[in-house]
């Protein structure tokens, strides 16, 4: 069962992980490995509850869980927010916020950084209690862009979330079946969204794009296109 899947960009290293996420074993500023974490829209069941519209609880508590996890099994010394931490303003002042807030004091020694996305606008700077250094986009370090959208800058291999990245497979009786992915093109590559409670944009590969698909608890690289 593969769980990681290294690979090179911009001269960094990476190694993809099946929890959604991706940790920078080099070639960023240290310290490493840093982990980057995109679009987790923490919040977003409270405000759409809060809409009225019945959706799951425990979101909130899962994706947590799954940080703690990983911070503890990958010495991460580092974690990178890629924008969209937070899904809106109606999730201030809600369980969700203080459960973040929580799980941030228990990581107090390791250094994080949210590069705002559009819903981090909304919702507005976490409170200072977080110890977030909150940035714009893009972050520059070294040969990487740390961003939210998935724009190329000159000079550096981007990587970023927004797109909540997915590839449609089908099978031989013509079923279908739409599975979230690590997105590689030769200048910007897009983590799939952290969050369970997400959409996703299907995407079509371009010729020479590395495409890894999270299929359940395994990771599955599609050949390259041709």
């Amino acid at each position: 069962m593969i769980v990681a899947h290294d690979l090179e960009v911009g001269g960094a290293r990476l190694r993809l992980l099946v929890e959604r996420a991706a940790l920078v074993l080099e070639g960023a500023a240290p310290p490493l490995p840093a982990l980057l974490v995109a679009d987790a829209h923490f919040g977003k069941a409270v405000a759409f509850r809060r809409q009225g519209l019945p959706v799951p609880r425990g979101t909130t508590a899962e994706m947590l869980a799954a940080l703690d996890a990983l911070i503890a099994r990958h010495g991460v010394r580092r974690v990178v927010f890629l924008g969209d931490l937070m899904h809106s303003a109606r999730a201030r002042s809600s369980a969700a916020w203080d459960a973040v807030a929580a799980w941030r004091g228990r990581h107090a020694g390791v250094p994080m950084t949210l590069v705002r996305g559009n819903h981090d606008r909304g919702a507005g700077d976490p409170p200072p209690a977080w110890r977030l250094e909150v940035v714009d986009e893009p972050r520059v370090e070294g040969g990487l862009v740390f961003a939210h959208h998935p724009r190329e800058q000159p000079g550096a291999y981007v990587i970023a979330g927004h797109l909540h990245p997915a590839v449609r497979l089908s099978g031989r009786a013509r079923e279908s079946l739409r599975l979230p992915c690590f997105h590689f093109g030769p200048r910007v590559g897009v983590l799939p969204s952290f969050g369970a409670f997400t959409g996703a944009h299907v995407v079509v590969p371009a010729p020479g794009d590395r495409v890894v698909v999270v299929a359940g608890d395994e990771l599955r690289a599609l050949p390259v296109a041709a």
